[in-house]
């Protein structure tokens, strides 16, 4: 008697080490999870995921003297000295919700049963962790492509646009950027979630953290100031993909974070698509809090899928089968002003 599970033809004990073999080989290529207020949704609750921020505002209801349009969470100051016997009016704390609701991917491969039997290679474990791979950069390109709409926007060289972009990242551009999230009071980012399949964080050295394509790395290491992971110091940890830092900033590469082809001014000696326009490659520069994630983690994060090959109406011989995932996720940005988008070129 073959047991009917919610995993296809294997069991839960074997789907949870498949979802753990998944996670091992797929988060190299998460950097987004790192940076993020993660929110991890139980099972059997809700399709949406809510984020809350708490702030106070001045007695009227106002956000205080300081607030701006692109960041209203400035603290009211109490500068007022009291009078004896006189209540003052006191402030008032109030909340803003940001809510995301969740997709569902996935995606699967067919075997046979030829391959199966006859095949000297664990077909189950390759297709696992190439599953994994695919997972884990469908859900890196989902975010990527969510948090490069930022409206906090840079472009090398204090140009007017992206289609006037014709020079390489440089320091003068990271400080403007830097300076910028400062004055937003962004704050560094302290703690990320771990590279494992757990659902932790550590402590970092406090830094704004920066993404980018591998194209960017020979500019960002000819920046004045720039210091190579391998010259951290003891307490500083570099994490997979980061090819070091500069100042405030340290830098991570994937060839997830794709450039905006031909859409930049004439190439000159940038990288170009055509041979005509340069191409423009965002840098996406993080503060603390500035986007939320439902993760690509925990026991409920990732789902596999094994259909082994068997007898039914459309394949009365048994000879295929499919081993597939799905998982559900989201992300949203929760503060433009604490996060920013620098576009440049790539030096060819």
């Amino acid at each position: 008697m073959t047991a009917i599970t919610s995993y296809g033809d294997i069991s839960p004990a074997v789907a949870a080490y498949s979802v753990v073999q998944m996670l091992k080989r797929a988060m190299p290529y998460l950097h987004i999870e790192k940076f993020g207020q993660s929110y991890p949704l139980p099972t059997n609750s809700t399709q949406t995921a809510k984020f809350r921020r708490y702030f106070l505002t001045g007695a009227t209801g106002t956000a205080g003297p300081d607030a701006t349009a692109a960041n209203p969470f400035y603290i009211p100051v109490a500068t007022q000295a009291l009078i004896e016997g006189v209540t003052p009016a006191g402030s008032l704390m109030t909340n803003q919700d940001y809510t995301v609701t969740l997709a569902q991917y996935g995606d699967f491969i067919t075997t046979t049963d030829v391959v199966e039997d006859t095949h000297t290679d664990s077909i189950l474990q390759q297709a696992t962790e190439i599953l994994g791979e695919q997972a884990a950069v469908t859900v890196e390109t989902i975010r990527y492509n969510v948090l490069k709409a930022g409206t906090n926007v840079f472009y090398g060289n204090a140009v007017a646009g992206r289609s006037s972009v014709i020079t390489a990242v440089a320091l003068t551009d990271q400080r403007r950027v830097t300076t910028g999230l400062n004055r937003q009071n962004a704050k560094k980012i302290s703690s990320v979630v771990a590279s494992n399949p757990d659902f932790n964080t550590k402590s970092v050295e406090a830094a704004y953290f920066a993404i980018c394509h591998p194209d960017l790395e020979t500019d960002i290491r000819n920046m004045t100031g720039f210091i190579p992971v391998a010259s951290y110091g003891p307490h500083t940890s570099p994490f997979e993909g980061e090819i070091g830092s500069v100042e405030q900033v340290r830098y991570l590469t994937s060839t997830v974070f794709l450039p905006f082809p031909d859409a930049g001014g004439a190439k000159g000696l940038l990288r170009s698509t055509s041979g005509t326009n340069a191409d423009v490659y965002p840098i996406l520069i993080f503060g603390r809090d500035a986007f939320g994630l439902v993760p690509l983690k925990g026991k409920s994060s990732m789902t596999p899928m094994v259909v082994n090959p068997k007898p039914s109406s459309g394949d009365p011989l048994g000879q295929r089968g499919t081993i597939g995932w799905k998982l559900y996720t989201a992300v949203v940005i929760l503060q433009d002003a604490f996060m920013a988008r620098l576009e440049v070129g790539a030096t060819a």
